[in-house]
């Protein structure tokens, strides 16, 4: 029985921790904060109930399998699932609003032709379809396998762009998310669809690879999930599943350094100065300067952070409201900008949007409101990260969660008189809270663009030392989060040579 020490109690290190008690290890996990969960928090103010990460879990293959493997009880005898259906509603500039189905193509099709016109969801099948054809080349290597030392094979770009020839220039070929949407997808509201998915994950469709088509097809095919009371309960069935297995949990103990001895990773040293011995470190928070003995931490071919140091942030505000939630409403909408280039120069150039793209969540959820009277509303933004933008101004905060107010007026019908309080949440309060410089959220690992999109591999350079979660392979989000702490538990139990499960 080897002693695990785990630093950091996310989604992705509880994942390998739980992995590793079932394979018989003695693990110990040491988290900073008082709870579980890292970004999967949650927020209640007089009866409502916020999620202040995630709202929505895609690929619930991921955690499916988790339970599986580790307890007799399924992911679905210990949370709600629901699936969210219609998965999402978009609010263009011009005026044109679409629904789409959950995990229909055909039904996206459908509703595509019948809100942007005849031809659109064509279109978009056909996007899809290459987008099916990216996933299906990337898969495996980029998801499912740890990252293997020669990544540079995942420095080429699996979706097969459209050859357009043109007369009296040189044909050409969409590298980027954006190049897709303007050169493929030929509808100003079909490409802000696209720019959209790669937005909210935190990444610029200006400079993103083609490959990020895999994320609408992961959710157009895998569909749209809601865990009911939250998606904090996820976090909280994760947690209790490791207790289940005799994880050991140390809340409030920040680990300053991984201890090295004989030129491995020997345990962790605590902000009392208290040594905890292990055998081997899984290392499941963001790397920050001095937490590793000379940094140690790039392996499997040194791939660099670029994804990780660009990374966003998310401006998010909470609004408890009187009123019933109306009938038919959507879980989710998208109110796009009518400025979508100037916004995304301005969140990756460390500004502030005038005029962002806001995600609206409305749950039909009871445990998320005091009665059938309220409502518990949650918007979103992808931002600058804390730093270039100074989030903790109270004037700065206030000016752009009104901007986020006016323009969910969109989804919401008479949404600023039926405010009863408002809680907003900046990158400021996640770096607090989760130690993340800058309250950057991490985003998914990508193929293409060179490997300037993926992340570390979960093999360091110091033996015995293991990276998981969000910042290390194959990236950030639930799905990703869980995939990763998959891959450091089959990397301890069978060794480097571990290939992924099959």
């Amino acid at each position: 029985m080897a002693r695990i020490a785990v630093i950091g109690a996310g989604t992705g290190a509880m994942t390998a921790a739980a992995r590793l008690a079932v394979a018989g290890e003695k693990v110990t996990v040491y988290e900073r904060s008082a709870s579980y969960g890292g970004s999967v928090g949650r927020h209640e103010h007089e009866g409502f109930v916020f999620d202040t990460g995630p709202g929505l879990l895609h690929l619930p293959a991921v955690q499916r399998d988790l339970f599986v493997k580790t307890g007799k009880e399924s992911l679905e005898q210990s949370v709600t699932l629901t699936q969210v259906d219609p998965a999402s509603r978009h609010l263009f500039a011009d005026g044109t609003a679409v629904s789409l189905p959950n995990a229909s193509r055909a039904g996206v099709a459908a509703a595509l032709d019948g809100a942007l016109g005849t031809g659109s969801g064509a279109r978009w099948s056909d996007f899809m379809d290459r987008a099916r054809d990216a996933w299906d080349r990337s898969r495996r290597p980029l998801l499912e396998e740890p990252l293997r030392a020669d990544h540079q094979v995942l420095g080429r770009d699996p979706y097969p762009a459209v050859r357009q020839r043109r007369l009296l220039r040189p044909a050409r070929q969409a590298a980027t998310v954006a190049e897709t949407g303007a050169w493929e997808l030929a509808d100003p509201r079909l490409a802000a669809l696209l720019d959209g998915y790669a937005l909210a994950h935190g990444l610029d469709p200006r400079t993103a690879p083609a490959s990020a088509a895999l994320l609408p097809y992961m959710e157009q095919t895998f569909g749209s999930w809601y865990v009911m009371g939250g998606m904090r309960e996820l976090a909280r069935a994760v947690y209790e599943r490791c207790v289940a297995r005799r994880v050991e949990f140390v809340f409030g103990a920040e680990v300053v350094r991984v201890v090295e001895k004989d030129g491995r990773a020997a345990g962790v040293e605590l902000a009392g100065g208290e040594v905890a011995e292990a055998d081997r470190v899984v290392l499941g928070v963001r790397p920050r300067p001095g937490l590793v003995p000379g940094q140690q931490v790039w392996g499997a071919g040194d791939v660099p952070v670029r994804a990780g140091a660009g990374a966003a942030g998310r401006f998010t505000v909470l609004l408890s409201l009187r009123g019933a939630r109306e009938a038919g409403t959507v879980h989710r909408t998208v109110v796009h900008s009518a400025q979508g280039a100037a916004e995304q120069e301005a969140v990756f150039a460390g500004r502030v949007a005038g005029h962002p793209t806001v995600t609206v969540l409305r749950p039909d959820d009871p445990a998320t409101r005091p009665d059938a009277e309220h409502e518990a509303v949650t918007l979103t933004a992808t931002v600058a990260p804390q730093g270039p933008v100074d989030w903790r101004d109270a004037e700065v905060r206030q000016r752009f969660a009104d901007v986020l107010v006016e323009r969910a007026g969109a989804a919401v019908p008479g949404l600023r008189e039926r405010i009863l309080h408002t809680e907003i949440r900046t990158p400021a309060e996640t770096e607090a809270e989760t130690g993340a410089e800058g309250g950057a959220v991490p985003p998914p690992a990508l193929a293409g663009a060179d490997g300037a999109y993926l992340h570390p591999g979960n093999l360091t350079r110091l033996p015995g030392l293991y990276l998981a979660g969000g910042w290390a392979h194959p990236g950030g989000g639930l799905a990703h989060a869980g995939m990763s702490g998959t891959l450091v538990a089959g990397l301890v139990v069978e060794g480097d040579g571990f290939r992924g499960s099959r």
